[in-house]
């Protein structure tokens, strides 16, 4: 890397700085290690060769570094779990209003904006494939959010998501309760699922909805349809046919490759005890509590009260806690 003339392939070079970045974290974990381990040893020799005072001190000193090593030691072996290979793979996110009727529907476009703020955080883009308004909010959304770990910070949304606070339309006061569901999938790519264009139904009409004179004018919108599976994606935000379709395909070829892998893991119980918890995107995970600024998270038992910060997009400590759950639960799984 520091002679990058002497690489002739540019690939080599971008595969190599991409495993530095990946080792770099595991080197300075491992150098901090050591030398606490190093000072430890040094301190457990003063412990015995001193007595009064100095020994009461060097005693202190030798719990202080014993609890930063035991805290090193888990770091370590967290960075030593392997990665899954999906994680630096986009995340096509779909969230889709529940119970609630409007409100559910407020609900969702709120989260929608929560995870767009998060992505401006992260440096990320979002691509919007599909949009569907209700008469306040959103019924449904989905997206594409590229950048670093995109898929691997955002896998863990998955499930329904909760809210409770008092509608706008609420005229008593009252505090309701609806839900939105999230699905984050890895974006698939052609090598990943084939897709025989003979298994495809394709209709196009015309787009709804703001987004100029062309929208209602020209039959670009793309329904597709996977006879084998039953699953059906639209796509209507580009004004183009031809973009939308390609859109519609990167969808469709997520959602299969998501079944794919949602059977495999089946078989074996891997995947949805990873998602910290079952997985299961019927089970609720998290709560929004408007009156009490509160989020709650079910699975890992974690209470915020900051919940206004959280839906401008401060998700960090959020998704650092789920990520450092869902490494516990995988190291337990390889050592067994």
């Amino acid at each position: 890397m520091a002679q990058p003339d002497t690489l002739a392939d540019p690939d080599l070079l971008r595969r190599i700085a991409q495993q530095h970045s990946d080792l770099a974290p595991l080197a300075d974990a491992g150098s901090r290690f050591l030398r606490v381990l190093d000072e430890l040893e040094q301190a457990a020799e003063l412990a015995e060769g001193e007595a009064g005072e100095m020994a009461e001190l060097a005693r202190r000193e030798v719990d202080e570094l014993s609890e930063r090593a035991e805290n090193l030691l888990g770091e370590l072996r967290r960075l030593l779990v392997p990665r899954d290979p999906l994680d630096d793979r986009p995340a096509v996110v779909e969230i889709r209003a529940g119970t609630g009727g409007d409100e559910a529907a407020l609900f969702a476009a709120d989260l929608f904006r929560m995870y767009t703020r998060y992505a401006d955080r992260q440096g990320w883009s979002v691509d919007v494939a599909s949009t569907s308004e209700g008469t306040r909010g959103l019924k449904e959304v989905i997206f594409t959010v590229r950048g670093p770990h995109a898929y691997g910070r955002l896998r863990y949304e998955s499930g329904v998501h909760r809210v409770q606070r008092v509608p706008v339309t609420e005229s008593s006061g009252r505090i309701h309760t609806s839900a939105a569901s999230v699905a984050v999938l890895p974006e698939a790519e052609e090598v990943d699922v084939e897709i025989d264009p003979g298994d495809l139904k394709i209709d196009v009409y015309r787009s709804s909805g703001p987004g100029g004179q062309s929208v209602n004018t020209t039959d670009s919108a793309v329904r597709i349809t996977h006879r084998p599976t039953g699953l059906v994606v639209t796509c209507q935000d580009e004004k183009s046919q031809h973009k939308n379709k390609a859109k519609a395909m990167k969808v469709l070829r997520s959602r299969l490759l998501d079944r794919r892998i949602a059977a495999q893991e089946a078989a074996r119980a891997l995947e949805r005890r990873l998602q910290v918890g079952t997985g299961d995107r019927s089970a609720k995970i998290r709560t929004y509590n408007f009156p009490q600024s509160r989020l709650t998270d079910h699975r890992i038992n974690l209470t915020l009260h900051r919940l206004e910060d959280v839906l401008e997009g401060d998700l960090d400590e959020v998704v650092e806690a789920l990520r450092t759950a869902g490494f516990d639960e995988r190291l337990a799984l390889e050592a067994s």
